[in-house]
């Protein structure tokens, strides 16, 4: 990893200059990948490792290394499709004329990043056949410089560190090049300002990666950043709220979506065809007592888990954040399946494993997999599960759909538990980062809401469709 990040500055160093002079919804829809669906067990066993990868970069998160935007007015909404290994999509527009991006939806980061220019590369990549944004063909790309107030979103520096010596007060230099870490990928680039193209609602002067080598990353996709800091759309856009409802995963790259709704301040989601039924209950937002990098997500209190009609017993240093910001549960839909500290996951598969005595226990195939608790069944249907229901602070709960929390394994006929940890991250007695993430196979079929305006997430169980 290191002699590419090297490789990264040295590139970046010969690559074309860019031009310096010069309420919505959107679908959602799952990544698309090369893997083949063959081997089933196979991928499981890899989703298993993303995960934790993913829960190992956001509980370590890299910090990026150096070598006024218009605020959305009214409501709009965006397809979102859920992809084949494991996240879930937006298409966007950038530049002048526009140019159509797919980017990975990602609550846990916030630089909005494209693969940019015809020399752009990737390393360990799957194929894709979507062209890089082409700035030369934008009428309306601008370098940021180092002066710019932008750059210091990217970049804790002050001024002069970011524009180094001998950068007087007349100094055009370009805002340092950035360096970004997920879980084992990577990508590198500048900042430049771009045109965001939303449905009938152009945004100029939105800061926007224009990444040109990434490693590991699925080829011709950015990354859609929907995180606290200042870089991410709600943040540049100033919205109010924003909410989504994740179809069902197939692992597969189908055209089914559902819609990704974007508000500005004091403006309402039209939810009505969305939300049917009971009501949207909500939890509060809470920061992380520390700075960066734990200040960017989306913090919640789970209070606790229950399992049939029993409380799990879940150490409390794990659900509230220490002063050191260690501890509390983050909302990610760019992790696929959810994370929990050893501690938790152990208490929860404990009281699964006591509850579900009526089929044989599958210890070879949690040994293949990866997965914590996987039980012999034959039927893909009809099986018989104790409820499990996360309860959040304010009285919000999600009672599990079967499917969010076991998943079928066709080829060795097994369901398995689909939250995941990890022994090795910190020991048994140190942890560090958050003590739970939620990710999006949990979230799947309902709606959530996060409203920026009274800093609180809204939960409704829903099919989505």
């Amino acid at each position: 990893m290191a002699s590419l990040f090297l490789c990264f500055f040295l590139c970046l160093s010969s690559l074309i200059i860019l031009p310096s002079s010069s309420t919505i919804n959107l679908n959602l829809s799952p990544i698309p990948t090369s893997k083949s669906s063959s081997n089933r067990w196979d991928f499981t066993s890899d989703v298993v490792k993303t995960a934790i990868e993913r829960a190992r970069h956001l509980k370590h998160p890299h910090k990026n290394t150096s070598s006024t935007t218009s605020a959305l007015h009214g409501a709009t909404s965006i397809p979102l499709y859920a992809r084949s290994y494991g996240g879930y999509s937006v298409y966007l527009s950038f530049g002048t004329p526009p140019q159509r991006m797919p980017l990975i939806f990602d609550t846990g980061s916030s630089l909005l990043w494209v693969p940019c220019t015809s020399k752009y590369a990737c390393a360990n990549c799957t194929s894709s056949k979507v062209e890089p944004f082409q700035p030369k063909l934008s009428s309306s790309t601008r370098v940021i410089g180092c002066r710019n107030p932008k750059c210091g979103w990217i970049f804790d520096a002050d001024e002069a560190a970011r524009c180094g010596p001998g950068c007087g007060s007349n100094c055009s230099r370009g805002c340092p090049s950035y360096v970004l870490q997920y879980g084992k990928g990577a990508t590198s680039g500048v900042a430049i300002s771009e045109t965001l193209d939303l449905p009938g609602k152009p945004v100029r002067d939105f800061l926007l990666g224009c990444s040109l080598l990434s490693i590991q990353q699925p080829a011709g996709t950015g990354i859609g950043g929907f995180g606290r800091a200042p870089t991410s759309l709600p943040s540049q856009l100033k919205l109010g709220k924003f909410s989504y409802c994740l179809i069902s995963h197939k692992f597969n790259d189908g055209s089914r979506n559902s819609k990704l709704y974007l508000a500005s301040k004091g403006e309402k989601i039209p939810i009505a065809s969305e939300v049917k039924g009971g009501k949207i209950e909500y939890t509060p937002f809470y920061k992380n007592p520390t700075k960066a990098p734990y200040n960017e997500y989306y913090y919640v209190n789970l209070r606790k888990i229950t399992v049939g009609k029993k409380h799990v017993k879940l150490p409390y240093k794990y659900l509230v954040p220490s002063r050191s910001g260690d501890g509390g549960t983050i909302v990610d839909s760019g992790s696929t399946l959810t994370f929990m500290e050893q501690p938790l996951f152990e208490s929860l598969v404990k009281e699964l494993a006591a509850q579900i005595t009526h089929y044989k226990r599958a210890h070879d195939a949690e040994a293949f997999s990866g997965l914590g608790l996987c039980y012999e069944i034959k039927e893909a249907r009809n099986v018989s599960f104790p409820k499990l229901v996360f309860h959040y602070k304010g009285g919000a709960k999600m009672l599990m759909p079967v499917d969010n929390y076991f998943s079928y394994v066709s080829d060795l006929g097994v369901w398995c538990l689909t939250i995941v940890t990890d022994a090795s991250l910190d020991g048994p007695s140190v942890h560090v980062g958050p003590g739970m993430i939620l990710g999006n196979y949990q979230q799947q079929n309902f709606y959530i809401e996060y409203d920026l305006d009274k800093q609180r997430l809204g939960l409704k169980k829903q099919k989505c469709v």
